[in-house]
């Protein structure tokens, strides 16, 4: 869209696994939140839009699922410093995730 972009990433950690990033420049999801909720949910909304494409939901947001991850911290595991939302799927994902 005009403020969120979605590409695949270059070390996929599932069959299906896209990142959607905000276009804007924002460190976190706190960042991101403090600053323009909305595009939040512009993120979550084409999140769910990748998810439908690639076959991970039916058109009514069902089987077989999908997982949006994002990172926030180093303890977390975040080592790009911009907000994005990892969607994962294509196989049947674990938990606890590591």
């Amino acid at each position: 869209t005009d403020r969120v972009l979605a590409f695949r990433d270059i070390n996929p950690q599932a069959p299906t696994h896209v990142l959607v990033i905000p276009k804007e420049h924002h460190a976190t999801v706190g960042a991101l939140v403090e600053a323009d909720v909305a595009l939040l949910g512009e993120c979550v909304s084409a999140a769910q839009e990748i998810a439908r494409q690639e076959g991970l939901v039916s058109g009514d947001g069902t089987e077989p699922g999908y997982r949006l991850v994002t990172n926030t911290g180093p303890q977390a595991g975040q080592s790009v410093h911009h907000v994005h939302f990892h969607v994962l799927g294509g196989r049947r994902l674990s938990w606890p995730p590591g």
